[in-house]
């Protein structure tokens, strides 16, 4: 089943076009991996995709509804839409279980008991249950990321965006990353991941959405992509990629 379509999306600014005609969809349980040239617009596309970002026209249409249609509540909306931040925007002054906490007692409502029992959860289903203690701070880049998972999962999304979820982290942890990934795909979490590490993409099950100039140029597995493809915009990319691998 179809979770997420995108119909023309366009997003310009001063009139410059950052987006310009993106048309993709997502099904249910589906792993995709979005990636492209540094400002090709991927980055846009995910902020656009929650409404963080207003797009300039085009639809998307979310679990059936028109999201980007008058009167809809983007709040209800983006509490279906997990949002792990290429920096994981954790609270610094609230420790790893807080921070998991925090939205499922501000916007779901929840208990301090009843958040406490769900956030433990999500945070062993990250491995992360003996860390649950811990500041941001004293944590590293591969355990704060789990965090933001956690804290993502534990609202019960429909779909989890991934916004540069290796760049700063070591190759060991890049690795950790992309088990973490496999494992929640093959618990059907639906995940839409914006990717500059070809290793990771290697790493997944998805089809790649290769984006260039704000357009989707390319769509298939990333196998495909690598192997001298029609598109020389996907070629030069790829081959740029390859001496890193």
């Amino acid at each position: 089943m179809t979770l997420l379509q995108v119909r023309g999306l366009t997003k310009n600014y001063d009139g410059i076009g950052v987006l310009n005609g993106v048309d993709f969809s997502l099904c249910e349980g589906e792993i995709k991996i979005v990636m492209g040239p540094s400002g090709c617009g991927k980055t846009t596309l995910l902020r656009c995709l929650n409404r963080l970002l207003e797009p300039s026209s085009g639809e998307i249409i979310f679990d059936g509804e028109e999201i980007t249609a008058a009167g809809v509540d983007i709040q209800h909306v983006r509490q279906r839409i997990g949002f792990v931040f290429q920096n994981f925007a954790l609270y610094r002054h609230l420790s790893a279980l807080d921070n998991v906490k925090l939205g499922l007692r501000k916007l779901r409502g929840l208990s301090d008991a009843e958040a406490t029992q769900r956030a433990v959860h999500e945070l062993g289903r990250v491995e992360m249950q003996n860390h649950q203690d811990k500041y941001p701070a004293h944590l590293s880049g591969g355990q704060q990321q789990r965090v933001a998972i956690a804290r993502a999962l534990a609202m019960d999304p429909a779909v989890l965006f991934f916004d540069e979820p290796t760049s700063a982290l070591d190759p060991l942890m890049a690795r950790e990353v992309a088990n973490l990934l496999n494992r929640l795909h093959a618990e059907k979490v639906t995940i839409l991941c914006v990717t500059h590490d070809v290793t990771l993409a290697k790493n997944l099950p998805g089809d790649v959405l290769f984006l260039n100039h704000g357009q989707v140029e390319a769509e298939a597995p990333i196998s495909e992509l690598m192997k001298n493809h029609a598109n020389e915009n996907v070629r030069a990319f790829f081959e740029q990629k390859a001496p890193n691998e």
